[in-house]
């Protein structure tokens, strides 16, 4: 980490390259195993709702809790954090840019949903269907998973494009830049 304050830095301290580079994979490599898990969770889920086999439902929500017991909740986590780390000590910044803004809020949004939503949906099904009754809701295991993965293909989607621009505060902040940087003189 190096470098004086200024645009991409927390506390005057901007990530170096090789720092950047490997949050950045942190980042990518944690994301796209949470989109993964979630398409898991999604096949697991479609496998409980359509199978006549009392076995194959209940081997289904058990594999769903235990992904969603070990995997989900750390994974989400460190794609929340390798996020943060990457937007505060860049130039993106966490509110420069809509497209970072946004998926900071779905990353968050998800996470908790994660945690207080989807574990306790899943422990729920597990519990039922453990006991010998029928899976209660066969929304509640689909439900989780069709939206964490759309917002999850959303977030890929628009940290390919970086769509919108910069946020209210990226332009004020730009605009303090070029007021501070002397003007060059021009060229003939």
């Amino acid at each position: 980490m190096s470098g004086p304050g200024g645009p991409g830095t927390v506390d005057g301290v901007k990530l170096d390259r090789p720092a950047r580079r490997a949050f950045l994979v942190v980042h990518v490599v944690a994301s796209a195993g949470w989109l993964g898990l979630s398409a898991g969770l999604l096949a697991l889920g479609l496998a409980a709702n359509t199978s006549g086999s009392a076995a194959t439902v209940e081997a289904a929500v058990r594999s769903m809790r235990l992904f969603a017991d070990w995997l989900l909740l750390p994974i989400a986590l460190l794609t929340l954090a390798s996020g943060l780390v990457l937007s505060l000590g860049t130039p993106w910044g966490l509110a420069r840019h809509r497209w970072v803004w946004t998926k900071f809020w779905l990353t968050l949004a998800t996470t908790t949903a994660t945690a207080f939503v989807l574990r306790p949906g899943v422990h729920e099904a597990v519990a039922a269907v453990s006991a010998g009754h029928p899976l209660p809701d066969g929304g509640d295991v689909l439900f989780g998973p069709v939206v964490s993965l759309s917002a999850y293909v959303f977030m890929t989607v628009i940290s390919v494009l970086k769509p919108w621009g910069l946020t209210r505060r990226g332009r004020r902040l730009r605009k303090a830049a070029r007021e501070r940087t002397p003007a060059e003189p021009a060229r003939v």
